[in-house]
């Protein structure tokens, strides 16, 4: 089991718990505002664009090239951009804490 903290851009933090799927399928499910995941965890439109907490950041594995390419088009993007769609919860990420970029 992972626990994950979200941020809304309006600084709402909300705190959730889960052991599969990917942060942006746990964001959807929740309602957590700014994840939209309109592409349905495909990698394919940024709606899940979240920047990771730095210690967390250098636990995940990189991103694809074709994660890397749809940051490219999508503001906000900085060092700790993630597409939460690419984000598979396990207990590596317990803790984690990710701010929803848009």
């Amino acid at each position: 089991m992972a626990k994950i903290t979200y941020i809304t851009k309006a600084g709402e933090e909300i705190q959730l718990e889960a052991s599969t799927g990917s942060l942006m399928e746990l964001a959807v499910k929740h309602k957590v505002t700014g994840i939209d995941g309109d592409c349905g965890g495909v990698c394919s439109c940024a709606t899940c664009h979240v920047h990771v907490a730095p210690a967390i950041y250098q636990k995940l594995e990189a991103p694809t090239e074709i994660e890397s390419d749809m940051l490219e088009f999508d503001d906000n993007v900085n060092e700790y951009s993630r597409l939460c769609c690419q984000i598979p919860i396990s207990e590596t990420i317990d803790g984690i804490t990710v701010n929803v970029a848009n």
